[in-house]
């Protein structure tokens, strides 16, 4: 008689209440689910295209109460044609080398990542990380994922970006660069390459994670176009001037 294994439940789980990171006064809540094990990756696929995002071994989509902000994103490779601002920003970066490496963390690494969150970020809990959690985030995880290293001569790194591979394209998990180098927009140099190399392997998308309309730090992503944003629970197309600010963002059933 044969046996089929029994497949694993997959349990998710609702954070506690925190302060949100993106807008002011209001309150943040997260729904979590551990990815592991041979189905880790599939699952991750899956999440991705329904709005989730990855850190280390969770995958996590905002459930906020009272609130829908935080819309995915994702751009539309095949389609992309870099505006005017992202030509001088290419230009103003000729010298920059993109180099992929494993995910393997590095005293150079971290040491930019220690100066760029005490520049940008100096009262989140990621300017508090020592190189051990550093190299949890870039290590800890059953996904297929890769460092983009940004170096300029003589081989001094100004920027790096943690993305993960999807069946469907390639998604930006964290991106740090140089924060003396803020004005020549490094972190939209990263998202360009993505997009470059997404081209190259023939993928799809590029996922931006979340877009925050409100939000002057994460209001950047909408100036890549053409793109996608999941609400009512479908990707359809961001168009000028929509969606509304507080668009309703429905998650989409994972499995």
């Amino acid at each position: 008689m044969l046996h089929r294994a029994q497949r694993r439940p997959q349990f998710f789980y609702t954070t506690a209440p925190l302060p949100c990171p993106y807008l002011a006064g209001r309150t943040e809540r997260k729904v979590v689910t551990e990815l592991s094990g041979p189905e880790g990756e599939a699952l991750h696929d899956r999440l991705s295209r329904a709005g989730f995002r990855r850190s280390h071994n969770i995958a996590y989509a905002p459930v906020c109460p009272g609130c829908q902000s935080c819309i995915p994103i994702r751009i539309v490779v095949e389609d992309f044609k870099p505006s005017r601002t992202h030509r001088r920003v290419l230009r103003a970066n000729e010298a920059v080398v993109a180099q992929e490496v494993p995910a393997r963390a590095t005293a150079e690494q971290f040491a930019l990542f220690q100066r760029y969150q005490r520049a940008r970020h100096r009262d989140g809990d990621m300017a508090a990380m020592g190189f051990y959690d550093y190299r949890a985030m870039v290590e800890d995880t059953p996904i297929t994922t890769m460092l983009i290293e940004f170096r300029e001569s003589p081989d001094r790194l100004v920027g790096a970006c943690l993305t993960d591979w999807l069946k469907d394209g390639l998604s930006a998990v964290y991106s740090y660069f140089e924060p003396d180098h803020a004005g020549r927009s490094l972190g939209t140099l990263a998202i360009l390459h993505l997009v470059d190399r997404a081209r190259a392997l023939g993928l799809p998308y590029v996922y931006l994670g979340y877009w925050v309309p409100q939000s002057a730090k994460m209001a950047y992503k909408a100036g890549f176009r053409p793109s996608e944003i999941l609400t009512h629970g479908t990707w359809h197309p961001l168009r000028e001037g929509a969606p509304p600010a507080e668009a309703p963002q429905a998650i989409m059933n994972p499995c």
